[in-house]
């Protein structure tokens, strides 16, 4: 992954008129860099997979074309895992509308190592697991399946070892204890699975936290200057906002 962002500038701009401060910030837990990115309950946050046309939107360059006129990305990130085609390997729902079914049996690769779960936008934000979901389904407009989970009540995935040695560039999501903020972090470095859900157990307090990728994890800030490279993904979770003004005009 290359990064073309610096930092210095991120901490000078602004979203735009709809933030009080930018949803972006920098933090440094156990001498590790992370950048998190927060939405609240009531913001504009969606998933994103394919076009109007059914063709896949895969870039936040691309969703930033497909998005209605006068709106603009805050932030994207990859949300979940997915096929070679990018298409979603668990549950997907956008728009109320379930695309692809939950996966609650035990697989190959992170994605199958139980427990796994969802993260949900509704009226609130949840983490919720996987087959906990598909017992009692939440009402949820948009819907992403990942795996493993992070932080599950309180306590770290049981499979993480603490000194585990397979270090990644890794993304996730943790909502906290009311459900009224989601907040997305990604390490500046690699770090262990055990490290990055301690992240959220500690640093960020949520009881509930997701895994959606890694190595392939990318975050781009527009107004802020970030925009990591790397190949087309498959679903995407983003934050929408009107336009500046100035972007507007």
């Amino acid at each position: 992954m290359t990064t073309i962002w610096n930092k210095a500038a991120a901490l000078a701009l602004l979203a735009g008129p709809a933030f009080a401060q930018a949803p972006c910030r920098d933090l440094s837990f156990d001498g590790t860099g992370y950048t998190v990115c927060e939405a609240h309950a009531g913001d504009d946050l969606r998933l994103f997979l394919d076009d109007a046309d059914g063709n896949l939107i895969g870039t936040p360059e691309r969703l930033s074309e497909v998005i209605p006129a006068g709106d603009h990305v805050v932030f994207a990130m990859n949300a979940g895992m997915y096929h070679p085609d990018r298409k979603p390997v668990g549950l997907f729902i956008e728009n109320g509308e379930e695309l692809h079914r939950i996966v609650t049996s035990e697989g190959p690769g992170n994605f199958g190592l139980l427990p796994n779960g969802v993260f949900c936008i509704g009226k609130d934000f949840s983490v919720v697991e996987s087959r906990a979901f598909a017992a009692d389904p939440p009402s949820c407009e948009y819907a992403t399946q990942s795996g493993p989970m992070l932080v599950i009540e309180g306590a770290l995935h049981p499979k993480f070892l603490e000194d585990g040695t397979s270090k990644h560039i890794r993304n996730g999501v943790g909502v906290s204890a009311d459900g009224r903020t989601a907040y997305f972090a990604i390490s500046d470095q690699p770090v262990s699975f055990h490290e990055f859900a301690r992240l959220f157990r500690d640093e960020l307090k949520t009881p509930n936290a997701l895994y959606l990728d890694g190595k392939v994890s990318r975050l781009t800030i527009p107004d802020q200057g970030r925009e990591d490279m790397g190949l087309p993904m498959g679903p995407i979770v983003a934050l929408i906002a009107p336009a500046p003004a100035s972007s507007a005009d």
